[in-house]
């Protein structure tokens, strides 16, 4: 059984996914439950100290206002001072009703506020008789009276008002420890998390890339093989075509030589036994031509099926003869007019160039012939100090690149080419024509040369 890879790398993707979705949704739930409670903590210090910012302020008042009165000889005002002074008492009672509400049950806080009540109500209630004094009473007890009875009280009601924020203080800074230890427990929950995340990320990175080099090596074998076997296909088939080339060389030469030699023979046979036969025997004059005719078209059927396998002038005369006779021929047996124009010097190219160049022009014209339904067709040949350039070029109804299939003919065409590393293009287009266009190297091309013309 085959072990699969993808299987464990998705798992892995998505265990490493959830883990980056809880490390950002902790994160936030984390951070706004750190941002609220210090918020809420200085809120509430904040609040605490306003209240007893009030306290202070209707004490420190309260004592300006009596000092007021006590320096005030007319009894005129008093309702007034009396009235302002409860003023403050009620401002302190609202104060600590609010500090109660602020303070949490069973603190230290709320143990100081029910002594700061009691306090404040003694301070507020040693005012009192100061009322019922007359003018004089104001003169001679005011100093005495603030000194004993207003000072003291006073004094310990500001004391606890102040204890009372040291501890608020105190509490703040308790509740900011905790805070902070909450943060670092954070913190360290989260580099837990991020050390997993980095953990499982280097995992399922690691079993990635050990698979990819795996497949990549396997990849790179097959590759390998493939070319290998690539290269040996090409070399069965160059062998093929250059053992079918031979064989078509030799039979052309047996049946122009050999055969050729026994049916002028026999023709010249026909022609004594016609001079040596009986005068005048119409029957056998008529034989004896009627042979001749038959040796005739052997000879020419004969002629042509060794011109068809390889033109004798192919090997005598060098390409260019070869090629102006098979276009001619192909012009008298097709009915299309074919031209051939050629610059350059061909006739010291090796004998596999010229066989390349030859059969590639005679399988173009072939399926020109068969399958364009052209009306003219053009062989251009060029050559030059980089190489050889042969194109054939018809009018015909050409093909959609779609419905192209190439057949063993092209095939062989492609090998011949690739044999000496050239390069063959089919331009084609529905009824546009074709264009057969290949390039050899000269003989002789050094190989970084050919490289760099297939790179340009």
């Amino acid at each position: 059984m085959r072990f699969r890879t993808w299987p464990v790398a998705a798992l892995g993707l998505v265990g490493l996914l959830g883990l980056i979705v809880l490390f950002g949704v902790t994160t936030s739930r984390k951070a706004d439950e750190i941002y609220t409670r210090l918020d809420a903590l200085n809120t509430h210090h904040r609040e605490v100290e306003s209240v007893l910012r009030r306290l202070r302020s209707d004490v420190h008042l309260s004592g300006i206002f009596i000092r007021d009165y006590l320096l005030d000889t007319e009894r005129a005002r008093d309702p007034e001072y009396l009235q302002q002074l409860e003023q403050f008492r009620e401002s302190s009672h609202s104060a600590l009703v609010d500090l109660d509400a602020l303070l949490p049950e069973g603190s230290a806080e709320r143990g100081r506020t029910v002594s700061l009540r009691d306090n404040l109500e003694a301070y507020w209630q040693a005012f009192e008789p100061l009322f019922y004094w007359t003018p004089s009473d104001k003169l001679t007890q005011s100093a005495a009276f603030v000194r004993r009875e207003v000072l003291p009280r006073r004094q310990a009601a500001l004391a606890l008002a102040r204890e009372i924020e040291e501890l608020n203080n105190e509490n703040l800074v308790s509740e900011r420890q905790e805070v902070t230890r909450q943060y670092a427990a954070y913190r360290a929950e989260m580099q837990t998390l991020l050390w997993q995340s980095l953990l499982l990320g280097v995992l399922v990175a690691a079993v990635a890339v050990n698979r990819l080099r795996v497949l990549e090596r396997r990849s790179e074998e097959q590759r390998v093989e493939a070319e290998a076997a690539e290269g040996r296909m090409r070399t069965l088939s160059q062998q093929i075509v250059a053992t079918q080339e031979e064989e078509r060389k030799h039979l052309s030469r047996e049946l122009h030589d050999h055969v050729g030699q026994m049916l002028t023979g026999l023709r010249m046979e026909l022609g004594r036994i016609d001079r040596l036969g009986t005068p005048g025997n119409a029957r056998v004059a008529q034989a004896l031509a009627e042979g001749r005719a038959l040796v005739d078209d052997i000879m020419r059927t004969v002629r042509d099926l060794a011109l068809g396998l390889r033109p004798s002038m192919l090997d005598d005369f060098g390409l260019q003869p070869a090629l102006e006779w098979h276009v001619r021929d192909f012009s008298r047996r097709s009915n299309m007019s074919a031209t051939l124009t050629a610059t350059g010097q061909f006739d010291t190219l090796p004998d596999q160039y010229r066989t390349c160049i030859y059969r590639s022009v005679q399988e173009a014209l072939t399926n020109c012939a068969r399958h364009s339904g052209a009306s003219r067709v053009g062989v251009e040949m060029h050559a030059d100090a980089q190489g050889l350039t042969v194109t054939v070029k018809d009018n015909g109804v050409g093909i959609a690149s779609d419905r192209r299939a190439p057949g063993l003919g092209l095939r062989g065409m492609e090998e011949r080419v690739k044999e000496l590393a050239g390069t063959l293009t089919i331009d084609t287009g529905f009824g546009a024509g074709t264009t057969v266009r290949l390039w050899l190297p000269a003989p002789g091309t050094p190989g970084e040369v050919l490289d760099a013309r297939r790179a340009g």
